[in-house]
């Protein structure tokens, strides 16, 4: 971590993470200009090609066409920079064009002016040129277009711009109290992870290993301190900035980190599986995902909602961090609902809506179609049915749907909406088969023959669907090479493994986190299968249940849900941020409180679903209006290291009935290694663990009486010990 400056205490970037940045006081919308500039670099001339990327282009096309079309805030065409790879009309993504758009704009913007920023592209580390001001000795970069190699002689990486320059350009935004929002896809380094092969699929992590660009190791060693080997960090490096503030007359900063400084961040084609999906980084893709949907959220609720939806993904990492003033809404707009409704607009015999894949809308799908925006979707004219998608847009048709006719189109006109009244969840669990490639025949034909026994007795406990190793899965299967296991330093026998990783494919090989496997040696085609579809059956329903948080998640129920933390060195409760995830070590207490403003009793079901996938039924029970419940809820043990959720689900109750209880959820872990009437909510619930569908339309409203439920989730990294040291 760096030293700190009078103006910035140098802006902490540490490129492998995403970082936005938010200053000064809101000025009115309507009063205040808005600026981006965009840079999206992939292509590097003076490196290696296999070192090139696919998807900052289309980061910075998407972002451009939100900002354009933003009905929040709308920013005009002239006022976007663009510097990009492959994107049409944009500019070279030099490091002289980077540091020209931002002389310019500095100069134009005035004080209330609105400024987005946008970085995608390679990060990487070098020797700092100033070794005091780093703790680490290491200056984090951000790779321009126009990067080349370590030039020794004078200590740099060739046209890299470096943490302190983006920081004293970030400030000079600032020293004109302009609003400011940066967000950097890019990263730097990793270290106790390892790639499986992902395919076709392209999987590729956003940074670039500094003995790439020629940075002698003996310097990185002489450099590198301790703190980068450290557990991940609980507190975001802008905590060292200089808030500043309009009494300083200068820029106040929030900051959005993507990952920590040990981790990487990929790049995928998304959204997965669907048609016509492109190469995007997945931080930004999740951000302008959230925001297509709840425009109005602040920046606090923007990050817990890319936490929960990495966490659908079972994303091991990467650690987004969320640090300064986050109870500000996004683009400064103050609140606004959640969009769930478009107006529709005809062409001819064409219906179009200004909506399309970052609103979560794929074909098939079944939009109600209302007269005014207030009606209620119980009168719905009729049901429109979605045909074709793109990322911003829709093309629709009238469809016969839930009992009712499809709807003519000379009865669709002015002020006629398409609203989502219901989610789609894929309740099957999509796993992509290993690739064989170098691995010994014998444990292939291992794997294959367990994978064999799987597909032919999955049935309603287990709903399974293999796919190639290149597309799109929640799940990949893998077997490692002996030269990934060596480069590891780890046991040679974990060659025979069948391993059970996340959709980057990313495994831990060994320690207190290490990945879930198989061991195939020695065990009856019987036996490997039957222990197979044990360990995909419970990581289906840990999968399901996290999905299902992504779908009811924002739902309104008016419940403030928070978290406490003491721990043998801090004993007094201190707060737990829910757009953070906060280490956790054995010994560590969580407090739960959750207060009930709803004029209706609330069912309250506290799950706990650990990094090993298991999931504990911890309480269910009923809170009245206006009372408050305060218990300790979760008390840290050694039984399991690495990622876990708390799942806090409440649900409105209905006097006189008996309290919802999801007690049937529980289940036990994954080993790492191993030789009556439902409402609407609970329905949902069952099917995601033990329904027999699946695919699954859930409910999003209980017809026009309000939310059906809602989901609130907190996340936590479980390591053996605290980390020492800043």
């Amino acid at each position: 971590m760096k030293a700190v400056s009078a103006t910035m205490r140098r802006l902490r970037i540490s490129l492998c993470l995403g970082v936005a940045a938010v200053a000064g006081l809101a000025a009115p919308a309507e009063a205040r200009t808005n600026f981006a500039i965009l840079i999206g670099a992939q292509n590097y001339p003076g490196l290696d090609k296999t070192l090139w990327l696919g998807g900052p282009g289309n980061d910075v096309a998407l972002v451009g066409n939100y900002l354009k079309s933003n009905p929040a805030a709308r920013f005009d065409a002239d006022n976007v920079t663009v510097l990009a790879d492959d994107v049409e009309g944009a500019a070279p993504p030099t490091l002289a064009n980077i540091r020209a758009a931002f002389a310019s704009l500095t100069q134009k913007i005035a004080d209330g002016d609105f400024v987005y920023l946008h970085f995608a592209g390679h990060g990487s580390r070098a020797p700092a040129a100033d070794p005091a001001s780093e703790t680490d000795g290491l200056d984090e970069l951000f790779l321009p277009s126009d990067a080349g190699k370590w030039e020794s002689y004078i200590g740099q990486v060739e046209n890299a711009l470096v943490d302190d320059e983006i920081g004293a350009m970030i400030d000079g935004l600032r020293d004109r109290n302009a609003l400011v929002w940066a967000v950097f896809d890019s990263c730097h380094s990793g270290t106790v992870t390892r790639g499986a092969p992902t395919g076709g699929e392209d999987v590729r992590m956003r940074k670039i290993e500094p003995s790439s660009l020629g940075i002698p190791q003996e310097l990185l060693d002489e450099a590198e301190g301790p703190v980068t080997r450290g557990l991940p960090r609980t507190e975001a490096p802008s905590k060292m900035i200089d808030a500043g503030g309009p009494a300083s007359g200068k820029g106040s900063l929030v900051a959005f980190y993507a990952a920590q400084s040990t981790e990487t961040t990929p790049e995928m084609r998304l959204p997965a599986g669907k048609k016509g999906r492109q190469t995007h980084g997945l931080f930004t893709w999740t951000i302008f995902e959230v925001l297509a949907e709840y425009p109005g959220m602040t920046y606090r609720q923007l990050g817990q909602e890319v936490l929960r939806r990495y966490s659908a993904q079972y994303m091991v990492s990467p650690t987004p961090l969320f640090d300064g003033d986050l109870d500000r809404t996004v683009f400064d707009i103050g609140a606004a609902e959640a969009i769930r409704q478009w107006p529709v607009s005809v062409s001819g015999e064409e219906l179009r809506i200004p909506a399309g894949q970052l609103h979560q809308l794929s074909e098939g799908d079944y939009l109600a179609l209302v007269d005014r925006p207030a009606a209620k979707s119980a009168d719905a004219v009729g049901f429109l049915k979605v045909i074709s998608v793109e990322s911003l847009s829709a093309t629709l048709v009238p469809a016969e749907h839930d009992g009712k006719p499809a709807p003519g189109l000379g009865d669709i006109g002015e002020g006629f909406y398409a609203r989502r009244v219901e989610a789609g969840v894929d309740f099957a669990l999509t796993v992509a088969l290993p690739d064989s490639a170098g691995i010994p025949s014998d444990m292939s034909a291992a794997a294959e023959s367990a994978i064999a026994e799987v597909a032919d007795h999955a049935g309603a406990g287990l709903r399974v669907a293999f796919v190639p190793a290149g597309e799109p899965a929640d799940l990949r299967l893998a077997m490692l090479d002996a030269d990934t296991i060596a480069s590891a330093d780890a046991d040679a026998g974990l060659t025979r493994h069948l391993w059970l990783l996340p959709p980057t494919g990313q495994v831990v090989i060994s320690g207190s986190a290490k990945s879930p496997s198989i061991d195939l040696a020695g065990k009856t085609a019987d036996e490997a299968g039957e222990a197979l579809a044990d360990n995909l059956t419970r990581i289906a329903r840990a999968t399901n249940l996290l999905k299902l948080g992504a779908t009811f998640a924002a739902t309104p129920l008016d419940v403030e849900v928070g978290l406490q933390m003491k721990s043998a060195d801090q004993p007094q409760l201190a707060s737990l941020d829910s757009a953070s995830v906060p280490v956790l070590v054995p010994g560590d207490q969580v407090q739960l409180r959750l207060q009930n403003r709803m004029d209706v009793p609330v069912d309250m079901n506290v799950l706990y679903v650990g990094s090993d996938y298991s999931i504990t039924h911890m309480y269910a029970g009923r809170v009245q209006p206006g009372d408050t419940f305060s218990k300790t809820a979760l008390r840290i043990t050694a039984g399991s290291f690495g990622r876990e959720r708390m799942i806090v689900v409440t649900t409105p109750a209905k006097p006189q009935t008996a309290v919802e209880n999801l007690g049937f959820l529980a289940q036990q872990a994954v080993p790492q290694t191993r030789g009556g009437a439902l409402s609407a909510f609970r329905s949902a619930l069952t099917e995601a663990g033990f329904g027999t569908r699946t695919r699954g339309a859930v409910s999003v409203m209980d017809a026009d009486e309000g939310p059906a439920g809602a989901i609130t989730q907190f996340d936590f990294q479980i390591e053996p010990e605290r980390a020492a040291g800043p």
